[in-house]
Parts: C-alpha cells; sequence; structure tokens
C-alpha cells in the first residue's frame, strides 16, 4: 500500500497506534537515517583509502594512528546501527513494529521518535537492563 505522507506530517497520541501513515513516517525516518549513516561510510573509506600515513614526526603519526583506530571503530558502531535499522524496517514490513518484544504493548510514540530502532518498551527495556546489572555482578 503506497501512503504520501504530508510535508509537516508527525505522528500523535490521537491517532490510532501504527496507523499507515506513522508506518511510513518511522520507515521513512529509517531509511533517511541507514542512508546518512551508508554515506558517512563512504566518506570514511575514501578518507581512509587516499594513502599511508606520511607524517615523519612520531607524535603526529601517533595522532593520526589514533584518530583512524577512533573512525573504525565508529564505522563498527555504526555497521551494527544499520543492522538494527534493518531490522526495524523489517518488523515494520510485518506488522510488529512499535510493539515491544516482550510484553506485546505499543512502545510509545516519543521513546520511538528518540530511537526508532527500539523493540522494547521503557519498563521492559528497565527491567531487561536491571537483569543485566544483576547477572554481571555475578
Amino acid at each position: 500500500m503506497l501512503v504520501t505522507l504530508p510535508p509537516d506530517y508527525r505522528p500523535s497520541d490521537a491517532e490510532e497506534f501504527m496507523n499507515p501513515l506513522q508506518l511510513e513516517y518511522f520507515r521513512q525516518k529509517l531509511l533517511k537515517w541507514r542512508q546518512d549513516l551508508l554515506r558517512e561510510a563512504g566518506e570514511t573509506l575514501s578518507s581512509l583509502s587516499e594513502g599511508g600515513i606520511a607524517e615523519p614526526d612520531l607524535t603526529d603519526r601517533a595522532s593520526v594512528e589514533t584518530d583512524r583506530a577512533l573512525e573504525l571503530r565508529t564505522r563498527d558502531r555504526a555497521r551494527k546501527l544499520i543492522s538494527k535499522i534493518d531490522q526495524a524496517i523489517d518488523r515494520i514490513e510485518t506488522g510488529t513494529y512499535g510493539y515491544c518484544e516482550e510484553s506485546g504493548e505499543p512502545i510509545g510514540l516519543r521513546r520511538l521518535e528518540a530511537r526508532p530502532i527500539a523493540t522494547m518498551s521503557i519498563e521492559a527495556q528497565e527491567r531487561h537492563e536491571r537483569m543485566e546489572r544483576v547477572h554481571r555482578d555475578d
């Protein structure tokens, strides 16, 4: 089903949760986020492939190597984030997007607006994090 969003559309609690407009809004938001991450990754790849480190000074060379390592770590995090974005898009296609994977309850528009890849409601996420802390201390 093709849904066209009005240019100023924002999901609201006054409408049915995860109606076609809301689903399309979040799908477009996720696709744009994914596109931005891929563009940044391409820029990183081109800057890293420009050549080796030509700094004669050891301190400058260490600084460049540190910057590159940090950039690569950032790109790895972006790669994992792209995977989560793809999973969220899949949930939109299957009709499970916006609902907590633990309780089945709606996640909430404000949470999805802030973190469109969220898979749990705030309450379920807090329980999950508490359990992680308890088991981490073992």
